[in-house]
């Protein structure tokens, strides 16, 4: 089995820390992130380590020669980094993907032991790493059947949160065995890349493959192993206080501005939003958030409407039955010339006739 790396990326969002250095060079508890996965990868006994660089690719390529790593290390440079996205730096490995089972990362991600233990001594042959979705994960999503086969991709941009219970988001490790890759990934990525261009992402072609009655890709199952994946600076202080010891998460949390609510397994009552304006995709999070709330809500709000309507039939009918009797008042006062305390009187029982009623005043 082989590791294939795909460190090509400029990383501008994590700003200052990029400008001479590659994103996984960034540090992360005192470690850069590259390091981190070298190591945890060493300890798996793979056959080699191949690595697709581009942006400061010869700065990474000396550093990692500074780590004195065991297992054999290749190197694809990908020249257009800068007009690429990381389906064209996978496509430079397609021959690589093809000579043996591959484990594939991205090396933006910091993640435990346990993760990597997870995926490799699972027994299906070709997998992708997904975890519960919760609020604070972006990116790519997938919904599994009961088999845990994947049926479904679903972008970012087109997530919806009022869906969020049925997803799942992937970590972006991926186990492809050779047969995978040699019988579908490869020949569907260089159709997806002739059709549509270098500047896509290669879970594009995962997408559609699958669409297919038999994928062969399934999915493997997080259940509470720490991982994160920084692409600014707040995910970097994110990971680095998850990351660190627990006597320093505390503080390093407390150091942070705003709320909380991006913490994995944290409930933030300090969340802010927009009273006035807030955007669709909000809304839609705090709709699937707080599902059970809503739904109660909208009931009670039925329930209410009801009650208004049937409070102003009764008022509506008050009013008629009040004009009625006032009616029937000025009437006996003008007919019968009926002071106002005999007609109250009479008014009482409404079954007393007109002709009784002159009867009675005229005894």
């Amino acid at each position: 089995m082989q590791a294939i790396i795909l460190a090509a990326g400029m990383g501008k969002r994590l700003k200052e820390l990029t400008q001479d250095n590659t994103k996984c060079m960034v540090k992360v508890c005192g470690e850069t992130l590259i390091e981190r996965m070298l190591r945890q990868q060493e300890k798996l006994g793979l056959d080699r380590i191949v690595i697709v660089v581009g942006y400061q690719g010869q700065k990474l390529v000396d550093y990692i020669a500074t780590l004195d790593i065991k297992t054999p290390l290749e190197f694809i440079d990908n020249p257009i980094y800068d007009k690429t996205n990381n389906i064209y730096s996978l496509s430079l490995a397609t021959d690589k993907l093809l000579e043996d089972d591959t484990l594939l990362f991205e090396s933006d991600i910091i993640f435990e032991d346990s993760v990597l233990e997870a995926l490799v001594q699972d027994p299906r042959p070709t997998l992708a790493l997904v975890d519960k979705y919760e609020g604070w994960m972006d990116g790519t999503c997938v919904k599994l059947n009961e088999d845990d086969e994947i049926v479904e991709f679903i972008p970012g941009k087109k997530f919806n949160y009022l869906d969020s219970e049925d997803c799942y988001k992937t970590v972006n490790i991926y186990k492809f065995s050779k047969e995978f890759s040699k019988n579908v990934y490869v020949p569907f990525l260089k159709a997806y890349q002739k059709a549509l261009g270098v500047n896509e992402y290669y879970e594009q072609v995962l997408r559609v493959i699958a669409i297919l009655d038999k994928s062969g890709l399934n999915a493997k199952r997080l259940n509470g192993e720490k991982w994160y994946e920084i692409d600014d600076i707040q995910d970097l202080d994110i990971a680095t206080s998850i990351f660190s010891s627990d006597d320093e998460k505390l503080s390093l949390m407390m150091k942070r501005f705003g709320g909380y609510w991006r913490y994995p397994k944290i409930l933030d009552f300090c969340y802010l939003v927009n009273p006035y304006f807030p955007p669709k995709k909000l809304k839609e999070e705090m709709m699937a958030s707080q599902k059970g709330f809503f739904e109660k809500r909208d009931k009670l709000m039925e329930h209410i409407n009801e009650l208004n309507k049937e409070s102003f039939r009764l008022d509506s009918r008050k009013s008629n039955l009040e004009e009625k009797m006032e009616n029937k008042v000025n009437y006996m006062w003008n007919e019968y010339e009926l002071t106002y305390h005999n007609a109250k009187e009479f008014e009482v029982d409404e079954s007393i006739s007109y002709t009784r009623m002159k009867a009675n005043v005229g005894e």
